[in-house]
């Protein structure tokens, strides 16, 4: 298939800038992959859309508050960085700014100070290799103190409170964006789903920027998946066993989540504990040996994210369902609504 076979019009004001409030409040369509039936809901109704037995299973990974902006010591300039993967130490691949201007020896401050950088190396990606200094005991408390949440490039307002970038059940450090369908969760929906026999069930898996790389090439065959680090542990791999055992549900909260048991389930056959890196790409002709249903945004034209969808629930059906939502004024990308695919 073409790349240019997964465009679609969208008007920009469409484009979710804040998340609903409450969280739970976002609309949320319906596709029966049985049926083709599309239903309109609110996101808190997700009890009642789902049956005791099936199980949720999501990505409790973290957002790093992950970029930086600083001055160039000695002349001021303002310059920001942003921390993509941890090379060695304290020494962290960074996306640069002005990257022509910051050359190997270059230190930038942060702050008061107590945070520096020091650029180490340019990469032929144009990407910098740099080291930090601080006066904690650990990089991500300053992080915590001078640091930004990494927002998309099409989120142009600034957030009043940088959790709203997170899940509620975020717990393992290490993402460069938010596993977005997860933010329509609340403490309460998620005790509402309890009382129902609807499990929950956490995989990690640290979402990298490059999931916002568009694609390039013309045919999506030949699109090169960036590589993402996951987690399955032996509690979600035999929750999950035993829940397929049962004949019931495994519905994946995100494409992430999705990924990372497509890959382990293409890799062994089978749900285990494992670990390891993926570059798996879902799109259209490929088989899904683990998840029964998927939550998940309404995703970028053209990106590999609204092709997963389309190889879940079919190319022509998601490209009518998106239709549908452009035209009921859905919401779209990371802050915006979800759909419900069983």
């Amino acid at each position: 298939m073409l790349k240019k076979d997964f465009w679609f019009d969208l008007p920009k004001e469409q484009i979710a800038q804040e998340p609903a409030i409450p969280r739970d409040s976002a609309r949320l369509m319906t596709l029966d992959r049985g049926s083709n039936v599309i239903g309109h809901h609110i996101f808190r109704e997700l009890p009642e859309l789902l049956e005791p037995g099936d199980l949720l299973v999501a990505n409790n990974s973290k957002v790093l508050p992950a970029r930086l902006i600083g001055t160039k010591e000695h002349t001021g300039a303002v310059c920001e960085l942003l921390l993509l993967n941890q090379h060695k130490g304290d020494t962290w691949e960074c996306l640069a700014k002005p990257g022509k201007r910051l050359h190997p020896g270059t230190r930038i401050l942060f702050g008061d100070g107590t945070l520096s950088a020091e650029i180490e190396e340019t990469l032929e990606d144009g990407n910098k290799y740099v080291t930090f200094y601080y006066d904690t005991e650990t990089l991500y408390e300053k992080l915590d103190e001078f640091g930004k949440m990494p927002l998309p490039p099409y989120i142009t307002k600034q957030l009043e409170d940088q959790s709203q970038y997170q899940t509620v059940y975020a717990k393992e450090l290490g993402s460069a964006a938010a596993p977005t369908a997860g933010l329509h969760f609340t403490p309460e929906l998620m005790k509402r789903l309890e009382e129902k026999g609807i499990g929950f069930a956490e995989v990690t898996l640290h979402v990298g920027l490059g999931t916002f790389r568009p694609v390039k090439e013309a045919d999506i065959a030949d699109h090169k998946m960036h590589t993402e680090w996951y987690a399955v542990s032996e509690e979600t791999a035999r929750r999950i066993n035993e829940t397929k055992a049962a004949g019931h549900r495994v519905i994946a909260v995100g494409t992430t989540s999705c990924r990372t048991l497509e890959s382990v389930a293409q890799k062994y056959g089978e749900i285990r504990a494992c670990s390891g890196d993926t570059d798996i790409f879902l799109y259209p002709g490929r088989e899904f040996k683990a998840i029964d249903g998927l939550i998940t945004n309404f995703h970028l034209p053209e990106s590999t994210l609204i092709m997963l969808v389309s190889a879940f629930y079919g190319y022509e059906k998601t490209m009518a369902a998106y239709k549908t939502a452009v035209e009921e004024k859905y919401r779209f990308f990371s802050f915006g609504d979800a759909m419900l695919i069983l």
